[in-house]
């Protein structure tokens, strides 16, 4: 029951950080826009892939993972 109780905390501490960073994902200039990010504009539309930013969000949270798994 205790397991429970603390990955319910968790979660909850992880939908409140994400709501954090989307709340203030806009004032982030270089989010998104970083070198390696796919852009291609065309008449008909625009494509746009994040990919290095993919990679660097993904580091990140492995890392925050990673820590978060050695303190137990």
């Amino acid at each position: 029951m205790v397991l429970a109780g603390k990955t319910l905390i968790a979660a909850g501490c992880v939908i409140i950080l994400l709501g954090v960073v989307l709340y203030f994902a806009p004032s982030v200039p270089w989010l998104g826009r970083l070198p390696g990010d796919i852009r291609v504009e065309r008449p008909g539309g625009v494509f746009f892939f994040p990919l290095t930013t993919c990679i660097l969000l993904s580091v990140a949270l492995s890392g925050v993972l990673y820590l978060i798994s050695r303190s137990r």
